[in-house]
This record gives C-alpha cells, sequence and structure tokens, in this order.
C-alpha cells in the first residue's frame, strides 16, 4: 500500500468511495468525476503504478479485472449496447493517479479516435 495514493485508501477503506465489487485481489467502484453513464474504475489491490508494472505472475489479477469489467458492464445494462475497457499508462495518456486501474465507460455514444 502506499499511503499517498488514493486508490491505496479506497482499497483500505479510509476513503469513502462506492464499492460495486470487492475479490481478494480487485476493488471496483464508481468514478467521483464520471465521463459517461456509466463509469466505474476497477483496481488491483496490490499497488501498481501502470500497466507497465505488470509482470509474470500477474497473469491472474487481469483476467480478473477484465471479468469483473465484463460483470459490471452486464450489471450496468452496457452490454446490450456497447462499452469501453480504458487503461491510461503515463502523463501524456491522461494517468492522474499513479496505481494501475480500469476505466469502464458506457452508456453514451463513444467517438474514435479518442482523445
Amino acid at each position: 500500500m502506499d499511503a499517498d495514493c488514493p486508490f491505496c485508501r479506497i482499497v483500505a477503506g479510509e476513503v469513502p468511495a462506492q464499492i460495486l465489487r470487492q475479490t481478494e485481489h480487485v476493488v471496483a467502484f464508481r468514478d467521483i468525476n464520471p465521463q459517461a453513464p456509466t463509469h466505474i474504475l476497477l483496481v488491483p489491490k496490490e499497488h501498481l503504478r501502470s500497466l507497465e508494472e505488470i509482470g509474470e505472475g500477474h497473469e491472474s489479477l487481469l483476467v480478473e479485472m477484465i471479468q469483473a469489467a465484463v460483470q459490471l458492464a452486464r450489471a450496468d445494462g452496457v452490454d446490450r449496447t456497447g462499452w469501453r475497457l480504458v487503461a491510461n499508462t503515463g502523463a501524456d495518456a491522461g494517468q492522474s493517479v499513479h496505481h494501475l486501474h480500469f476505466h469502464l465507460l458506457g452508456g453514451r455514444r463513444m467517438a474514435w479516435p479518442p482523445g
């Protein structure tokens, strides 16, 4: 855990969040500044700064995060119309919290290319 990381503090229960799902390794909660009607963040409980810290042994964590995203998309009803799963890595990509996380976005038409 990184005491300065807002996502670590949510995982630890020190900061309130609308938790939608929690497993041994993953926590999912609503974004406090949603960019779409459905905007859910999925974070590993382990503090990893970004996708660049993924290595051998993290395969099951990534599968668990993606499976959780699929289940949450279904639960929110965006599986019928489409949804996007995004991981920003680094400042130029828009990563503002340096704890690996996926954004699950849906409930509106998405533009391409993003950004």
